[in-house]
């Protein structure tokens, strides 16, 4: 058997790096698939549709384990699955009012603020400081003015993300693989399937809204979760938690593409330097953990 060649793991971390844009780039097709279900059925109804078919594709894949947890493990399931519950139900609500762009700029400063704050270095702040300046620079006229609600769905999207880091990172220590994640979007599921039936009504029942649900489902969480697994056997942690930090920006072309929502140069600078806030983030933070650290996903609510 022949030896591997240099250029062979350059070439796996430069497809790796590939699957992790390209999944980044199917969770934003995703979302933008999800505003056109906005008119019939609306965001809690579309948000509804997303995390039952993530859970039903989970529970499929993974069959999770249920028995052999104890109360505490239990609890902080459920304190996962209502953080990613509330987390989508803000993110499409902020989605229904603001451009695809600045609902995910503003989004992410809730991972940023906290690896800014999980670093413990001062100096790290200057980079939540750069990345209020940019969603500030977007307020100024940006995506045509920003509705206050929409940016204040996009904040409270924001906390829960974080919260949902904390919580995946409790969850992955309890239940193996991810039958965590499998029970948690189950549980998600179940809490907003009342609302979603009640708010939405029979549309959320019709082939073609329940196919639309179906592929939302599959480009923002089944795809997207698959590519960042494969990627994260090549990549280090630190490399991938980077790569995430440009959803902003994919957020914004996949918004202009599919959904025809203008741009602004203001826009472009804004987004830039959430974009660059996020990177120097992520790696001031990342030289505090050990190497074995895992990373901190960002891809759930989009």
């Amino acid at each position: 058997m022949s030896a591997a060649t240099p250029t062979e793991p350059r070439r796996g971390a430069l497809g790796a790096v590939g699957l992790v844009v390209a999944g980044l780039a199917c969770q934003e097709v995703g979302a933008s698939c999800a505003v056109l279900l906005f008119p019939a059925v609306g965001a809690v109804g579309t948000v509804t549709l997303r995390l039952f078919f993530s859970a039903l594709v989970l529970l499929i894949a993974c069959r999770p384990r249920l028995r052999g947890h104890s109360r505490s493990d239990w609890m902080t399931l459920v304190g996962f699955g209502l953080a990613l519950a509330g987390m989508n139900l803000l993110f499409y609500q902020a989605l229904s009012r603001l451009h695809l762009g600045a609902t995910v700029t503003i989004e992410v400063l809730g991972p940023l603020v906290l690896s800014v704050v999980t670093s413990r270095r001062a100096s790290a702040w200057i980079w939540a400081v750069l990345a209020f300046l940019g969603v500030a620079l977007l307020s100024r006229g940006g995506f045509g003015g920003l509705d206050p609600v929409g940016v204040a769905y996009a904040f409270g999207a924001a906390a829960l993300w974080a919260g949902y880091i904390l919580l995946s990172k409790r969850t992955g220590g309890r239940f193996a693989g991810l039958d965590g994640l499998a029970i948690a979007m189950s549980i998600g599921a179940l809490v907003t399937l009342p609302f979603g039936l009640l708010t939405a009504g029979p549309n959320i029942l019709h082939l073609d809204i329940l196919g639309i649900g179906a592929a939302v489902a599959l480009l923002s969480s089944a795809i997207p979760y698959g590519f960042e697994l494969f990627a994260l056997r090549r990549i280090p942690a630190a490399t991938f938690s980077i790569l995430m930090s440009i959803s902003p920006a994919i957020a914004t072309l996949a918004g202009f593409v599919i959904l025809h929502q203008r741009i602004t140069l203001l826009d472009g600078v804004a987004i830039a330097i959430v974009v660059a806030a996020s990177a120097g983030a992520v790696r001031t933070s990342a030289t505090r953990r050990p190497p074995e650290a895992p990373p901190q996903l960002l891809g759930e609510a989009g």
